[in-house]
C-alpha cells in the first residue's frame, strides 16, 4: 500500500505566491489545475503515470517528489525548478531531498532557458526533440540510462556536484548509460564524467577519442603548413582549448566532432584536421 495520500491542490497561504501546492499521490489520470492558475509547487509528491501533455505552466517546481512514468510531451515551462532545497522560508544547509524523474517521457517539451535542476536524478527518461538549451545550472543533476534525441544545444552535465556535496550525501553525481546516438552536440560540455560509460553518435559526425593532448600535439605541424594566418590561428585556439578542456575534465578524452576543430575554418579544412586528428592514435603527426 503507498504511503503517500490522495493528491491535494490548495492554494499557497502565502497570500504573494501565486502557486498552488500539490501534496500526495496521484495515479494513472490527467493532471489539471484550476481555472486561471497556472503556477504549481510540488512539495513531497509522487505522481505515477500522469499525464501533463500540451499543458503551459508559468511556474513549475518540484521540492523532494517523485514521477514515474508521467508524459511531458508538448509542456511548456516558463520558468522551472526541478529540485529546490526548501519550498520557502531559508534553507538551513543541512539536507537536500532529492526529486526523481523515472521513466518519464518529455517530447518536443520546451525547458525554461536557465532552468534550475537542482538535486534532481532522471531515470530511464527520454528527452526526445526537447528544447534542451542553455542549461547551466546542473550541477547536482544525475542521469541513468536516458536517452537524448534530437539538437541539444549548450548544456552542462557534471559527474561531481561543485558545491553543497554535505547537503546532498555524495561527492558523486551518478551518469551511465545514457544514449546520445540520436542527438545533435552543440556546444555541450561533459564535465568528470565517463565517457566510455555512455551511447554517442558516432561518424562521420562524432568521435570518441582518447589521448587529446597527444593528438593536438601531433596534428598542429599540419596546421601551420596552412598558407592563410587566420585559419591556422582560429586552429590553434580551438585545438588547445580541446585539449586544455579534455584533460582538465575527462582524462584526456573528448567527444570530438569536425567543429572542434575550428567552428570559423571552412568546412573543407574542418574534416581535412578532424580526419587527421582521429587517425592519430599516437605522438607522431598523422600519415
Amino acid at each position: 500500500m503507498s504511503a503517500f495520500e490522495q493528491l491535494s491542490l490548495q492554494p499557497s497561504p502565502e497570500g504573494w505566491d501565486p502557486a498552488w501546492i500539490a501534496r500526495g499521490e496521484l495515479r494513472g489520470q490527467r493532471f489539471e489545475l484550476p481555472a486561471g492558475v497556472s503556477s504549481v509547487t510540488f512539495d513531497r509528491a509522487r505522481l505515477v503515470d500522469v499525464d501533463f501533455s500540451g499543458m503551459r505552466f508559468a511556474e513549475f517546481t518540484v521540492h523532494g517528489s517523485e514521477f514515474e512514468k508521467c508524459d511531458f510531451t508538448g509542456v511548456v515551462f516558463q520558468r522551472l525548478s526541478m529540485a529546490t532545497t526548501c519550498r520557502q522560508g531559508t534553507w538551513d544547509g543541512v539536507g537536500w531531498p532529492q526529486s526523481v524523474f523515472r521513466d518519464c517521457v518529455f517530447r518536443r517539451t520546451r525547458f525554461a532557458s536557465s532552468t534550475f535542476f537542482g538535486n534532481v536524478r532522471f531515470e530511464r527518461c527520454t528527452f526526445d526533440r526537447s528544447r534542451l538549451r542553455d542549461q547551466t545550472n546542473t550541477f547536482e543533476a544525475e542521469f541513468v540510462d536516458c536517452v537524448f534525441l534530437g539538437r541539444v544545444r549548450k548544456v552542462n552535465f557534471w559527474g561531481r556536484p561543485t558545491d553543497h556535496q554535505a547537503a546532498l550525501g555524495r561527492d558523486r553525481n551518478d551518469f551511465t548509460g545514457n544514449d546520445f546516438t540520436g542527438a545533435e552536440l552543440d556546444y555541450v560540455a561533459f564535465h568528470h564524467i565517463d565517457l566510455q560509460a555512455q551511447r554517442w553518435p558516432g561518424l562521420p559526425g562524432y568521435a570518441l577519442l582518447d589521448r587529446i593532448s597527444v593528438r593536438v600535439d601531433a596534428v598542429l605541424p599540419l596546421v601551420e603548413r596552412w598558407q592563410d594566418a587566420q585559419h591556422r590561428k582560429e586552429a590553434r585556439f580551438s585545438l588547445e582549448f580541446l585539449a586544455d578542456t579534455a584533460l582538465a575534465q575527462n582524462d584526456n578524452q573528448a567527444l570530438v566532432s569536425p567543429l572542434d576543430m575550428g567552428r570559423k575554418l571552412p568546412p573543407a579544412l574542418r574534416e581535412e584536421l578532424f580526419e587527421a586528428f582521429r587517425r592519430t592514435s599516437s605522438g607522431t603527426a598523422p600519415d
